[in-house]
This record gives structure tokens, sequence and C-alpha cells, in this order.
């Protein structure tokens, strides 16, 4: 099974798409197969951080069924196992995607042939994003150490936490009043402690089986853009505030050191963590395709042994 890592963190301007970008290049510089997907509907922008001018296909040849398989519509990048689906050529609508539409493509996402398949997401919490967040039990957060992007990024895992557990009460056989109380009453301030204490009224048999299905979330953050005059634990600190209220487990992967070339590297369409190895941001960015891609070896070796 593909390793599947949405990056996603609500505001724009974090830096979600340079994260993706490289930590793909190092992963698959580490010798995994990995596909980077720009799922930023409405606003691509990742063939231009790969230098790749003009996609020649993408995912709107899928959705438009000139492509029978997503993987065709994929293509190489000058980087030796990195692979690349672009939303270039879609259309301006696409940010507004039918449901039929999205099922087929998150269907299609999860039986791609790679070792890792890395989806970089828009700006928001729009269904569409958060959906494609949680096609994954596994998820990133970037956010920068502003308070705007750090409140953001607490809205979209609210959001998301949210919306995982509507989905689970949903498809699962749970009690009409806890359906009727979570999914049509129409009230917006539900959070996931109120969903929890309404399966404990209406149908608390079913309360293990609701904490166990959102358990097994793994979400983690990573501090981009950082300078050194900010408080250097900030990133634990979220991650101590959601181990404390969620039912997920959290973690915290690093900070990424702001640095005046990311910028440089940008207009000269090469990839800052491989155009600048020595620095103290690709270093971050290289520890932690590191920790991400031992976590993928030691799977792989535990299947094989089993």
């Amino acid at each position: 099974m593909p390793e599947i890592l949405p990056i996603g963190g609500g505001k724009g301007g974090v830096g979600k798409s340079f994260v993706a970008v490289n930590l793909g290049a190092l992963i698959a510089n580490s010798g995994h197969r990995v596909v980077l997907l720009d799922l930023d509907l409405g606003a691509s922008n990742l063939h231009t951080l790969l230098g790749i001018k003009n996609p020649r296909g993408g995912i709107d040849d899928f959705l438009s069924k000139k492509a029978a398989t997503l993987e065709k519509v994929a293509e190489p990048t000058p980087i030796a196992n990195l692979t690349f689906i672009s939303s270039l050529h879609c259309s301006m609508e696409i940010a507004n995607l039918f449901h039929a539409q999205k099922v087929k493509l998150v269907s299609a996402i999860k039986t791609l042939p790679f070792d890792f398949i890395i989806m970089d997401l828009g700006a928001g919490t729009n269904f569409n994003t958060l959906d494609f967040f949680l096609a994954s039990e596994k998820g990133i957060f970037v956010c920068t150490p502003e308070p705007t992007a750090i409140e953001n990024a607490f809205r979209f895992i609210k959001s998301a936490y949210l919306r995982k557990l509507k989905q689970i009460i949903n498809l699962n056989a749970f009690n009409k009043m806890v359906k009727h109380a979570v999914l049509e009453s129409g009230r917006g301030d539900l959070g996931s402690s109120d969903i929890i204490d309404i399966v404990l009224k209406y149908d608390p048999g079913r309360e293990m089986f609701l904490r166990e299905s959102i358990s097994r979330f793994q979400f983690g953050f990573i501090m981009n853009q950082f300078r050194k005059n900010i408080a250097p634990d900030i990133g634990e600190k979220m991650k101590a505030v959601c181990n404390r209220h969620f039912y997920s487990k959290f973690q915290f992967f690093g900070n990424v050191a702001f640095d005046e070339r990311v910028s440089e590297s940008v207009l000269k369409k090469k990839l800052f963590a491989l155009h600048y190895p020595d620095t103290e941001a690709a270093a971050a960015l290289k520890n932690i395709a590191e920790r991400l891609s031992q976590k993928r070896s030691l799977a792989d070796r535990m299947s094989e042994v089993s």
C-alpha cells in the first residue's frame, strides 16, 4: 500500500507547495518511488517549482475520461524516482468538484502504484480540501509562526476532525438519534467533544468504536519560515494542545528556518533542498524526509517478515 501524505494547513502563503515538492524530491532521492499530486485546484503551481513549463496533461484528462487511469497522466520530472501529476490545465471551475468527481479522484489516488503519494492541497477549509486531506489516515499541517497562520492551522484541524467524525457516524450503524443530532440538526457549533457526548448519551455502546476509529489518524506539524527570534518550542506546544483536546496522535516534525534563498531558488526553478543542501532549512527538510522514509522502510520490512 502506498504511503499517502496530504499536506494542508488552512492559510495560503505558509509554504505548503514548497514543503511538498522538497520533501518529495528528498524522499525520491532515498530510493522510494514518489508521485507529487497538485490538488491546489484552481491555483496550481507545483509545476513551476519543479521547473516544468507546460505539463502535458493531468487531472483534467483523467476526470474527462481522456485517460483511463490517473497513473496515465503522471509524468516524469528531472529528479530520479519523482513523478508528477498536474492540475494546471483544469478549468477554473475545478475547485468546485462534483461529489462523484471527488469520489472518483480519491479512489484513483489510493490505487496509484508508488511508495509515497504526496498531495499538495489548497488553502481554506472547503469540503473538497478537507476530503482530500482525509483520504489518508496520515497528514501534515504546515504553518508559519505568525498568529494568523497558527489560528488557521487550528481551524483546519478542527474542521478536518469534525468532518471525519461525521463521516464515521454517517457510514456506520449508529443510533438514529445520534445521526439526527450530528448530521441533521443544522447546528454549526458542534465540536468533537460535543459529538462524543452525543454518542455517549444516545448510543453509549458505540462510543469506543468511534474513539478507536478516530485514534487511527496520525497528524504532524511542520513550522515553516521559522526565525530565530521566535520561541523554538512553539511547534511542540501546538502538538501538546492537540494531543490534549483530540483523540488522534499528533507529532511535531520540526522547524524549517526562514531563508531568503528560497525565493531565489523559485526564480531559478531549482529545488531549494537540492540546490542549497548545506543550509539550515535544507537540513531540516532532509531530517523530516528521512523520518518519513524510515517509517515506510520499517513498515515494508515488517510486511516482508509477516
